[in-house]
């Protein structure tokens, strides 16, 4: 069997490509990649590099030639009309290279009514899958909890969250889990290739002031939650490049449309998502010494 990943050298499609080596042949392993250089370990590791471009069908159908399972990982612009475009000539490369699975990595905003800036993409891609004659399974992710480790100093110092979510839970995963559910969906074949759909997801949904008291319990420095408005949380994260993008996502999250909780990482894995307070206790110890 001939695995090949796309992103391969982001958070998740590096965690999926290690999950996979250690569980089969490295060299039976493909990372479809933008910038070969950036995958030089993977190299070394004996996973084959191939360059792609989500905009260049002939280098996707190339890189995915001889392939049984491709793990979709699309690209992170927040421009929709691209990623769509990327979509769409990914589904040709597919076809032309004559893929017998695919697996779409996607995110659980494509409800109708969702504001988020990406959600006509999310909305778009399983349904073009349904029509595409593939066969494949969906794995949407809830929002990751990763982000959350480095953002804890900035909120120590201002001692509150501020997601302008209001009294809404949202539903979170890692990154780790993440990669391991896609990781046995490419390895069990009767859990994919007849459209289905999983969302990864925590056993429990958190309210702000509860996400807020789990960072409390782990930092030992009081976490409210005080929310900002959507245009003002816009604003604070301006400078990042990706505010106004973020303040439409937590407009989503005041809409309740990320409290879904399911248990799919179970189904797919057999065990228990890691939860929020173990994952931040960890990775807190871990990466800033306290």
């Amino acid at each position: 069997m001939k695995y090949t990943v796309t992103g391969a050298t982001g958070h998740l499609g590096q965690r999926v490509i290690q999950d996979l080596i250690q569980r089969v042949d490295a060299n039976s392993v493909t990372a479809a990649v933008h910038t070969p250089s950036k995958a030089a370990a993977l190299s070394t590791a004996g996973v084959n590099v191939a360059a792609i471009d989500y905009l260049n069908i002939d280098s996707m159908t190339a890189a995915f030639k001889g392939s049984d399972v491709v793990v979709y990982i699309p690209s992170k612009t927040y421009d929709v009309l691209q990623r769509i475009t990327e979509f769409e000539h990914a589904i040709s490369a597919l076809k032309a290279a004559s893929i017998p699975s695919v697996i779409f990595v996607s995110f659980f905003a494509d409800q109708v009514n969702n504001p988020f800036t990406m959600s006509p993409y999310y909305a778009y891609a399983p349904r073009r899958l349904a029509t595409s004659g593939l066969r494949y399974a969906v794995v949407r992710n809830s929002l990751y909890a990763d982000p959350l480790v480095p953002y804890l100093p900035e909120l120590i110092k201002r001692q509150h969250l501020i997601y302008p979510v209001n009294d809404q839970a949202m539903s979170f995963i890692t990154l780790d889990d993440s990669a391991l559910a896609i990781t046995d969906l490419v390895l069990t074949p009767t859990f994919r290739d007849a459209g289905q759909l999983y969302t990864l997801t925590q056993d429990h949904s958190l309210t702000m002031p509860e996400l807020g008291r789990i960072m409390t319990g782990v930092t030992g420095h009081q976490i409210g939650y005080d929310p900002v408005s959507s245009e003002e949380f816009g604003r604070i994260y301006a400078g990042e490049g990706d505010g106004t993008e973020l303040a439409s996502m937590y407009r989503a999250g005041a809409l309740g449309l990320f409290d879904v909780v399911t248990p799919d990482f179970r189904r797919i894995t057999g065990q228990a998502p890691e939860g929020m307070k173990a994952f931040l206790s960890r990775n807190y110890s871990d990466n800033l010494g306290n």
